[in-house]
């Protein structure tokens, strides 16, 4: 008895619609021998996660250089999904990440893309698991442009610059903007790390962005905090900076 073999469902990931162009004539060509489907492709890290939301693919070949948001980090944000897709990286020379992706065994295609690697990269794909989100973490030295929050059954990404605080709530860091509140499951040591840049720590439980300190207010109780709040534009309500952090004040008082 025959076993017929599904599609491959691959997905297109590039900011330069020639590069996408050539994908979609060499991926014609390698159905030849191999049956797949291109399901779609994007332009940019937001159209693809909002596509691939709604058109599961079994494989996203994705371009690392883009703007608003590298390859890498895409890479991050579609882990959430409820059925990862495999990644296969597509670059021009990049001896950095082509060492780093030779280390984890992370499959990735040098431009310009030549069919018979392009056809070995799928075929190696079906038995392929995703990325795991720690080896992506350390493949990308610069801190995230998103944070992905996955709610409802869909990922939403929150640009980090606009959020006001992180704050750490049993597993949970709630992510505050000015308008919304969401959650997250990340460690806030992680986080602190990672945005070091931009957050100042205030308390154990408590990050905030050293651009939205507006000014300090007494009014914090005596005993673990140091009797200092923290005001922030665009909220209300002030946050306690905790004893310990109380140098704060005069740093950027």
């Amino acid at each position: 008895m025959n076993v017929i073999e599904l599609a491959l469902r691959v997905f297109i990931v590039d900011d330069e619609p020639p590069a996408r162009r050539r994908l979609r004539d060499l991926l014609q060509d390698c159905n030849e021998q191999l049956p797949l489907d291109v399901v779609g492709e994007a332009g940019n890290g937001q159209e693809a996660l909002d596509r691939l939301m709604e058109t599961p693919a079994d494989v996203v070949l994705l371009d690392i250089r883009m703007p608003q948001m590298d390859g890498i980090e895409l890479a991050r944000h579609l882990n959430k999904l409820f059925k990862p897709p495999v990644i296969i990286f597509t670059t021009a020379y990049d001896a950095y990440a082509i060492k780093a992706f030779e280390l984890h065994a992370i499959d990735y295609l040098l431009k310009p893309i030549r069919l018979k690697r392009l056809f070995e990269a799928l075929t190696r794909a079906r038995e392929a698991v995703p990325v795991q989100t720690e080896v992506l973490r350390d493949l990308l030295p610069e801190p995230r442009k998103f944070l992905s929050i996955h709610e409802r059954g869909k990922i939403h990404l929150v640009p980090v610059e606009q959020v006001l605080f992180l704050r750490a709530e049993l597993k949970y860091v709630t992510v505050r903007t000015a308008e919304h509140e969401y959650l997250i499951e990340e460690p806030l040591t992680a986080l602190e790390k990672e945005f070091a840049a931009r957050f100042v720590r205030i308390h154990r439980n408590c990050l905030v962005a050293k651009e939205a300190i507006e000014g300090f207010e007494k009014g914090g109780e005596e005993g673990e905090s140091s009797g200092w709040m923290v005001k922030l534009k665009g909220l209300d309500e002030p946050l306690p900076i905790s004893r310990r952090q109380q140098h704060l004040v005069k740093e950027f008082g």
